[in-house]
This record gives C-alpha cells, structure tokens and sequence, in this order.
C-alpha cells in the first residue's frame, strides 16, 4: 500500500520528476545515489526510489551498486529527440526556401523525395503560383524518376553503381509524345543535371508542363529532396536561364542552412 508521499508523486507531478530524475542523471558526471536525488529533487527517499524502480524496469536507469546511470533507453530517446528536432528545423528551412523562390520566380513550387522503392518521386509539400495559369499538383502525387525534373536531380544525386543499378531495371513509358525513354540519351542527361547541379524537364512527364529543379543537401552531404520549380511550357522558352538560376540558388542557400558547405553561388537580380 502506497504511503503518502508514494501516492503523492503517482499523479500526474510524478511525470515532471521524472524528468527531473532523468536530467539529474543527464548534469552528472558520474552515477548518483538515492540520497543525493532526493536532496538534489528535494523529495522524499520513497517517491523517488518507486520511480527509479520503474525506471530500470523499462532499461532508462540502471542500479549499480546503489547508485544510478542512465540506461539504453534513455539514450535511445535522445537520440530519437535529436532525429525528431533535425526532422523539425530541415522542414522549417526547406518551406522557408520554397516561399523565397516562389516569391522571386512567380511559379509553383514543390519539395520531393525520393520514394523508398527507390523508382517514383513524391511531392510532400507544394506552394502554388499566383498566376491564373499555374501548375498545380497534390501533396502526396507520385511521378517516376525519369521524366521529371525532380526525379533526375535525385537520380543524378546516386552513387554510379545505385545509379545504374536504377537504369537497368527502368522500364521507361511514353508519357507524351516528347517524353524520353532511350536509355542512352537519359543517361546522358542525367550526367548533364550532375554537372550543372539543376535540371530542366519540358512536356515530359505531362503535355504543357516545364519543371526546373536541385538537390537539398544536409550538414552530412546526404541529399534530403529536391526542390522544384514548375510552370506552363509556355513560359520556359523565355525564362529557362532565370528559372534554373532561381533554383540552384535557392537549393544552395537552404542546403547551407541546414549545414551543407559548399562555396556560395553569386546571385544576380
């Protein structure tokens, strides 16, 4: 039966010591004991030592000779902490970007990442252009590598052999009527878009859309999407140049902010 601090502390308050448990452990540079927790929390011996006790049964502390350390859980938490911020702050930094170039390019904007089948791309966030005449697409649209824009930077992104591990299992379909499905020539283009670090797609995945698009890269170099750029064909014939720099640009700038180095591009205009 639970005396009255030990019911004290099975409420909600018991969750916040915890915590405090937890970061204790976390300041100190060596393992601590029940009695200093106690005066450190200041709260009763008892209350502490029942949440210590579940503590170790879930692996977050382990007792060692009357004293605790932080367990595998606990750093398998952080860890998780960590992943889920990066997770946080690499969104907040890609959306930022996409409204910079939606602003300065007037188009629709989309981030994309590679699929895990590793074939197909999919749009997980979208800004739509202002113009009447616009592209539009759906959060959560799937379009194959080859033949889009997006696809092809990602592609080119790959390791050589993961690169033609991918060519020779494609089985590229037409589109539309100017869709490319020779081998040979995609991956000629797909070298292309490796050099110049952007790629541009004209009524290839779909009649009267243009696509323009860059890797992100994070502090590791990993390549986390790509942001795109997409318009009516219309409007490349006269503003191709301006839409590839916009985008390289901008892929750049966010891939810095999420720690990437590379020496900065010079922007003009």
């Amino acid at each position: 039966m639970l005396n009255d601090d030990e019911r004290r502390f099975s409420s909600p308050q018991s969750v916040t010591r915890v915590i405090q448990i937890l970061e204790a452990l976390c300041a100190s540079p060596t393992p601590i004991g029940l009695a200093q927790l106690s005066r450190t929390l200041n709260a009763p011996k008892s209350s502490i030592a029942a949440l210590l006790r579940g503590l170790a049964e879930a692996d977050f502390v382990i007792p060692t000779e009357g004293v605790y350390r932080l367990g595998p859980a606990a750093y398998g938490l952080g860890s998780a902490l960590l992943e889920a911020r990066r997770r946080l702050q690499s969104s907040s930094f890609v959306r930022e970007g996409m409204v910079r170039l939606a602003e300065r390019s007037g188009e629709t904007v989309l981030f994309a990442v590679r699929d895990s089948s590793g074939d197909t791309l999919t749009y997980v966030d979208v800004i739509e252009s202002r113009n009447t005449v616009r592209f539009a697409v759906s959060v959560g649209d799937r379009r194959p590598l080859y033949c889009t824009a997006g696809g092809r930077v990602l592609l080119a992104a790959l390791p050589d052999e993961e690169l033609q591990s991918y060519l020779q299992r494609l089985k590229p379909e037409q589109l539309t009527t100017k869709t490319e499905t020779n081998k040979r020539k995609l991956t000629e283009i797909i070298a292309a878009a490796r050099e110049a670090r952007v790629a541009q797609t004209l009524d290839q995945a779909a009649d009267g859309v243009n696509g323009t698009a860059s890797v992100i890269r994070d502090a590791a170099g990993t390549v986390i999407g790509a942001i795109i750029a997409a318009a009516p064909s219309s409007r490349l014939q006269d503003r191709g140049a301006e839409l590839a720099r916009l985008v390289l640009e901008e892929a750049t700038a966010i891939s810095r902010s999420l720690g990437f180095r590379t020496p900065p591009l010079t922007r003009a205009g």
